[in-house]
């Protein structure tokens, strides 16, 4: 049996394939933390990315451990899957903005800030994964930190090949934005609380959400965009 943490045997072979299953299941979800993270670094100086990177997603592992421990209280709070998805959005069209723009809503060209705006995106992003590895492991804290740890080269690497996508091709920066608004509109979907208050089943309110919010954010980061040149070149 596996058991919590003090009741690991790590002679089980039950473990090895539990460990082996719950680093295959974060690298494969966590395509879109390694989106986020290589857009928020896209601006910063590139003796900086490196370090940004390897910040960022440190902090996603340590978010994820965190919500492993913490899904089930999560779970149970009405309507934090539609918050989450709105907050969502925001990233979306932050990360869109030039650098230039105001400080709020930029995707800021600093380490810590960009470190900041990864760290609240996978704070939102990293729900469903935690439920899918809380599954897996059965509450087992040993086998998440080891999974989540043997992920973070990985993810590293990844969000290394999307920011060199990124810088050599600028438009993919608009298929990034998309994919968050696409990934809100499954999390806003997905709220129990507000199917429940729609009378609506969650796979359809997923289906109707997903391409209208990823539209959304692309067309709000464009306008928002064009509004802070014209800005720009007035003064």
């Amino acid at each position: 049996m596996l058991g919590a943490l003090g009741e690991t045997d790590f002679a089980q072979g039950a473990f090895w394939l539990a460990l082996a299953e719950i680093t295959g299941l974060n690298l494969l979800l966590s395509g879109d933390n390694a989106v986020v993270i290589a857009m928020a670094s896209r601006l910063l100086p590139p003796a900086q990315r490196r370090l940004t990177i390897l910040l960022g997603s440190l902090a996603a592992t340590l978010l994820r451990i965190l919500f492993c421990a913490i899904i089930t209280i999560l779970l149970d709070v009405p309507y934090l899957r539609m918050l989450g998805g709105i907050g969502l959005v925001w990233i979306g069209i932050q990360l869109l903005l030039p650098a230039s723009g105001p400080s709020d809503t930029k995707a800021k060209p600093d380490i810590w800030g960009a470190v900041m705006t990864i760290a609240v995106a996978d704070t939102v992003m990293s729900l469903d994964n935690a439920v899918a590895i809380g599954a897996v492991a059965k509450g087992n804290v040993t086998l998440i930190v080891l999974g989540l740890a043997i992920s973070v080269p990985m993810i590293v690497a990844g969000s290394q090949v999307i920011l060199g996508a990124l810088l050599r091709f600028p438009g993919l920066v608009y298929a990034g934005a998309g994919l968050l608004g696409w990934i809100a509109g499954e999390m806003i979907g997905s709220d129990a609380a507000l199917a429940r208050w729609t009378g609506i089943a969650p796979a359809t309110l997923e289906e109707a959400l997903r391409t209208p919010l990823a539209v959304l954010v692309i067309a709000t980061g464009i306008a928002l965009k064009r509004r802070a040149r014209r800005r720009e070149a007035l003064q």
